[in-house]
């Protein structure tokens, strides 16, 4: 019993990785109706700038991890004044290709900026764990589960019981009507991209200390948040982070309790038989639309 909820514990800290990188995702593809791939680059990029300020520049790790923040809003800020809504007339698909395109430009930039060799960042909270019913989980570890569950928590507040949010629901549901109704969607637009940036930040700095800083940092952390969006559906804000917390669980379990080599290839797989019967996700509805 210890063990398994040791690695639901796990599985809980990884959840709250992808869920907060998945939130980030259908922001965006809400408000500016683009799948943006390069979710997980912009934030391996502000990842690195929390990095260099914590590391060369000396300021403490929650300074650091504030300036960027800072470099995230304004990331995502010049992304979306500079190419976003450049791209109206644009097709579907053609928007998708300009985020693949904006990986490549961040790519590029990133070691002519920090370099090419691996950095580390520690965890917010170095010591101490925490046992629960024979389970141990250190309290960085539980922070970062307490801390994600609470961003996402508060950010489903505002979207539900404030004004901000229901401008943002509004563009999401229909952005022309939502401009004929007053709602300013080129700065809920903007705002969006900015909070997708801070989100991806939030979900690298807690992965950094895991691993390294490189620039493949946010790879795997990008393919499950995409994969949860699709496994949560595209139409609520919600179901991409229920889809983030099974894929979290749902991985490490069969990674232990199953194959380790197959684990995630198996869970990959079940995902994929269930869109063949439910190909709209779990909270996802289809839309009709009528002439």
């Amino acid at each position: 019993m210890s063990t398994f909820l040791q690695v639901v514990f796990r599985s809980l800290e990884t959840g709250s990785i992808y869920a907060l990188a998945a939130l980030g995702i259908i922001i965006v593809f809400r408000t500016s109706f683009i799948t943006n791939f390069s979710q997980g680059v912009v934030a391996m990029f502000n990842t690195f700038v929390v990095t260099y300020l914590f590391r060369t520049m000396g300021l403490p790790l929650w300074l650091a991890i504030f300036g960027g923040i800072i470099s995230a809003i304004l990331v995502g800020f010049l992304i979306d004044i500079v190419i976003i809504r450049h791209t109206k007339k644009v097709s579907p698909v053609a928007k998708q290709i300009i985020t693949l395109g904006m990986i490549m430009i961040v790519l590029g930039i990133t070691p002519l900026l920090f370099g090419v060799d691996p950095l580390r960042l520690p965890r917010l909270i170095e010591d101490g764990n925490l046992t629960l019913l024979g389970a141990d989980i250190s309290y960085n570890g539980l922070f970062n589960i307490v801390f994600g569950i609470a961003v996402m928590v508060t950010l489903f507040y505002i979207l539900q019981k404030t004004k901000v949010g229901l401008a943002v629901r509004a563009t999401a549901s229909n952005e022309h009507t939502a401009k004929l109704m007053g709602v300013p969607t080129k700065t809920v637009t903007l705002g969006a991209w900015a909070v997708a940036g801070v989100l991806g930040v939030l979900s690298g700095v807690m992965a950094a200390p895991m691993t390294s800083v490189t620039l493949n940092l946010m790879d795997e952390i990008q393919i499950n948040a995409l994969i949860a969006v699709v496994l949560g559906g595209f139409q609520t804000f919600y179901g991409p982070v229920l889809g983030a917390y099974i894929i979290g669980i749902g991985r490490n379990l069969l990674l232990y309790y199953g194959s380790s080599v197959w684990g995630g290839q198996i869970l990959y797989i079940l995902i994929l038989v269930f869109l063949v019967f439910r190909p709209h996700g779990l909270i996802g509805k289809k839309i009709i639309k009528k002439v």
